[in-house]
C-alpha cells in the first residue's frame, strides 16, 4: 500500500473533522475533497504546498479557473472549500494566518429556481399507473415530495419510523443531521397509506425487510439517481419539455405555497433552510403575489 502524501493526509484530517463536527453528507465531503485535491494539483505544478499557499496564489488559482471558463457559482464553491480548509488549519494551530482571508467571492447572479405550474404538477402526479405496484409507489413518492418539499436524499432514505400517517407528519433528518417536522396533507397521506397497504408488501415479497419506506422490486431502498430517472420519464410522458429534476418539485412546493399566501419564514422552516437568506431566492414570488393583491384590491391599483 502506497504512502499517502502529506497533502492528502491534511485533506483527509479536515474532511474527518467536518464529518464529526458538522455531520455533512458523503456527497458534500466528496465535493470538498475534489476542490482541495484540484488546488493541490495546481500547486504541484508550481512547487507549492497546501499549507504553504499564499493569498496571491489562491487569487491566481481562482482567476485561472475563471479564464478556463468556470462559472461564478463554481468558483464561489471552490473558494468556500478553500476558506473552510484554511480556517480549520488556523484553528488547529497548523497555520498562523489564513491565506484565504480578504479574498472577495465571485459575484453571483440570482437565478430563479426552475419550477412548474400547478397544472403541470397535477399532470406529473397523475402520470404513474397506480394499478401497478411500482406505479403506486411512484405516485406516493411524487405526492409526498410535492406536499412536503423534501430534498430527494431525504425522500429516498425515509424510514417507516419517520412518518406518522395518523398525524400526517414526517420527521425529516436534513442537512447537518438537523431534524424538522413536515406536514403531509390529506392527498399525500392517502397515497402513502395506499402504497403501504397495497404495494410495498408486493415489492418486498421474498426480499426480507427494509427499513426504508419506498423500495424497489428488489426489496431495497431506491437511489437518488433512480428517482431522478423516473421523474424525468414521467415528465416526458405528460409532455413537460423543460428541464426537470426532483429539486424542481421542491421549488414548485415553495413557489405554490407563496402564491397561495404562505409567509416566507414558514416556507424557510418547511424547506429546512437554516438561514432565511437561502429562502430569499423566492422573494420574487412573494413580491409578485403582493403586486397582484395590490392591483386587485387597492382603489388606485
Amino acid at each position: 500500500m502506497s504512502r499517502l502524501q502529506p497533502a492528502q493526509l491534511q485533506i483527509d484530517a479536515f474532511l474527518d473533522a467536518l464529518w464529526s463536527e458538522r455531520g455533512l453528507s458523503r456527497n458534500t465531503l466528496a465535493a470538498y475533497g475534489r476542490d482541495l485535491k484540484a488546488f493541490q494539483q495546481w500547486l504541484d505544478k508550481r512547487s507549492g504546498t497546501l499549507l504553504g499557499a499564499s493569498n496571491s496564489q489562491l487569487q491566481e488559482y481562482i482567476a485561472d479557473r475563471g479564464k478556463a471558463g468556470a462559472k461564478a457559482s463554481s468558483m464561489a464553491r471552490v473558494l468556500s472549500s478553500l476558506r473552510r480548509f484554511y480556517r480549520y488549519q488556523v484553528r488547529e494551530g497548523y497555520l498562523q494566518e489564513d491565506p484565504s482571508a480578504l479574498i472577495d467571492s465571485p459575484k453571483l447572479g440570482r437565478p430563479l429556481p426552475d419550477s412548474l405550474s400547478e397544472s403541470q404538477v397535477e399532470a406529473l402526479l397523475e402520470a404513474p399507473d397506480t394499478n401497478d405496484p411500482v406505479g403506486l409507489r411512484d405516485r406516493a413518492m411524487l405526492e409526498l415530495l410535492y406536499a412536503t418539499g423534501l430534498r430527494v436524499s431525504e425522500l429516498v432514505t425515509l424510514e417507516h419510523s419517520q412518518i406518522s400517517l395518523q398525524q400526517g407528519i414526517v420527521r425529516v433528518l436534513g442537512k447537518g443531521n438537523k431534524e424538522r417536522l413536515a406536514p403531509m396533507g390529506d392527498e399525500a397521506v392517502a397515497w402513502v397509506n395506499q402504497y403501504s397497504d397495497e404495494a410495498r408488501a408486493n415489492l418486498m415479497k421474498g426480499h426480507g425487510l427494509s427499513p426504508q419506506l419506498f423500495v424497489t422490486r428488489r426489496g431495497s431502498g431506491m437511489t437518488r439517481q433512480a428517482f431522478w430517472y423516473l421523474i424525468k420519464r414521467y415528465a416526458m410522458q405528460v409532455g413537460i419539455s423543460q428541464k426537470i429534476s426532483p429539486h424542481t418539485l421542491r421549488h414548485a412546493f415553495a413557489t405554490h405555497l407563496l402564491n397561495h399566501g404562505a409567509d416566507l419564514r414558514v416556507v424557510q422552516l418547511l424547506l429546512g433552510h437554516s438561514d432565511l437568506s437561502t429562502t430569499q431566492i423566492y422573494t420574487h414570488v412573494a413580491k409578485a403575489r403582493l403586486q397582484r393583491l395590490h392591483q386587485a384590491h387597492h382603489p388606485r391599483g
